[in-house]
């Protein structure tokens, strides 16, 4: 993701790639060296204090996220942090009262915003196209751990670390249903009341890896209750044999239904509406064009003094959610 960030930021040409920091000084300056940064750090308070910075990225383990974010704001830095924002609703709480008090722009990056279909069934919803909303569906689902399209899990360490609770992962849950918790709820409004069941496989002999206990869990299955009375079931799972990074969603309403696949297309939202006398229509594609990625979005915060959404705010909701997930089992 630190790739990501670099890759993206580096298409805007009101952005200069300053500094990167990495305790580990031969990853750090490899890093620097691909994406032409020429300052690097070591210690991330030395990177605060030294390099010429208006804005950084936490792109770190999720157990990080808390204490460099708050110590980038309290060095008067705005701060783009990765998901999820923290590993329990109290450090995200810590990091929203500190961001508020630096008056620092603060987003999460909850990339499957950069969704226009996401964006135009929010619009439908808020303006009652779909009537009263009464079901809704979504997965995210992967395949890593039972192929090799994405390498070996085995034997590389950005992949152990998130399936050993040690290390700092709260599992499939925290890694990529923390975007599914904040994609199907965007358009549809609060969670009020969810049941989760989470379930870690037998990966190794012994659970373990080298040092890493493999002890995160694997699959989540999800169900919800939102404020405006729909009901929801959520999925994610790193075993979905035949889905590399496959994200759908559809919400169900009394006057008709979207579907978003981002498989194939983070643009067309799929539709299906009633005629005049109450029967449905044959499902039809809207093309919704492209939105500004969160990226753009960070920098024009910056540029403005205007937050955008996703912030830590947002992320501290959503990290709620997550909590009460490990508390229903």
């Amino acid at each position: 993701m630190a790739g990501m960030h670099a890759r993206e930021f580096g298409k805007n040409a009101a952005v200069k790639l300053a500094a990167c920091c990495d305790i580990d000084a031969a990853r750090v300056q490899a890093f620097a060296g691909q994406y032409g940064i020429a300052d690097t750090y070591t210690d991330f308070a030395a990177m605060l204090e030294r390099a010429k910075l208006d804005a950084v990225t936490i792109v770190t383990p999720d157990s990080t996220h808390c204490a460099l974010s708050i110590q980038a704001l309290e060095a008067g830095k705005h701060v783009l942090c990765e998901k999820p924002l923290a590993t329990s609703h109290g450090d995200a709480l810590r990091m929203v009262a500190a961001a508020r008090k630096a008056g620092r722009i603060n987003m999460v990056n909850f990339s499957y915003r950069n969704s226009s279909a996401l964006h135009r069934a929010c619009d439908m919803v808020l303006n009652g196209d779909l009537g009263t909303l009464y079901h809704v569906q979504a997965h995210y689902l992967q395949s890593w751990l039972v192929n090799n399209d994405w390498g070996s899990w085995k034997t590389a360490s950005g992949w152990l670390w998130r399936l050993s609770r040690a290390h700092g992962s709260k599992g499939v849950l925290g890694d990529v249903g923390v975007h599914l918790l904040d994609f199907a709820s965007h358009p549809v409004g609060p969670v009020t009341r969810l049941r989760c069941h989470l379930k870690t496989f037998d990966k190794a002999p012994g659970g373990r890896v080298g040092d890493y206990t493999l002890d995160a869990n694997d699959s989540a299955f999800i169900n919800v209750e939102f404020a405006n009375g729909a009901l929801g079931s959520l999925v994610t799972t790193r075993l979905a044999q035949g889905h590399r990074n496959s994200v759908w969603l559809a919400l169900h309403g009394s006057k008709g239904a979207v579907r978003i696949d981002l498989d194939r297309s983070y643009e067309m939202l799929e539709v299906c509406r009633l005629d005049a006398n109450g029967m449905l229509r044959p499902w039809e594609y809207l093309d919704c064009g492209r939105t500004p990625s969160i990226y753009e979005r960070f920098i024009s915060g910056i540029a403005t003094g205007v937050n955008d959404q996703p912030d830590f705010a947002r992320g501290a909701h959503i990290q709620e959610l997550l909590d009460s997930c490990e508390l229903s089992q």
